[in-house]
């Protein structure tokens, strides 16, 4: 069965992959492929939230693998919002990407420090690291989250 995430998840990544190299010949193609991005590393990341908040048993292994893949996924999506991609397909992106980009890219790049933590703490095998780390990498969703999108 991990076999099969793994190659689920390589190829996903790339056919999320290819748009970006291909700059984006529509909105829509960038939208797809930030939308693709945003969800793949949302659910790596709600599984980890599933064992820090006792949702589901622990399993340092599973909690290693997904913060990996969020850790990689947190790099993709930002390409994905330039300049005329508010528009083409449906978005919940909030003007303010667009209108306000230095505070969306800042808080973009204080996103990768924090899953670089959260796969590192993964990496101990402890539930408490790994909580100390989810939590600050939860705040810096959220706080992206509450300026930029719309509910």
């Amino acid at each position: 069965m991990k076999a099969s995430v793994a190659l689920t998840l390589a190829a996903t990544t790339l056919v999320l992959s290819a748009p970006a190299s291909a700059q984006f010949a529509k909105t829509e193609d960038a939208i797809k492929y930030r939308q693709g991005a945003l969800f793949v590393m949302g659910q790596h990341f709600g599984r980890i939230g599933a064992m820090v908040n006792g949702r589901m048993p622990f399993d340092a292994k599973e909690a290693q693998d997904s913060a990996d893949v969020v850790a990689y996924m947190a790099k993709l999506p930002w390409v994905a919002f330039g300049p005329g991609t508010n528009k083409g397909a449906p978005t919940k992106a909030r003007p303010g990407v667009w209108t306000e980009q230095a505070k969306f890219r800042e808080h973009a790049e204080k996103l990768g420090p924090e899953t670089v933590k959260l796969a590192a703490a993964a990496k101990t095998g402890d539930l408490d690291t790994l909580k100390a780390a989810f939590g600050a990498t939860a705040d810096s969703c959220k706080s992206c989250h509450d300026s930029f999108l719309a509910k």
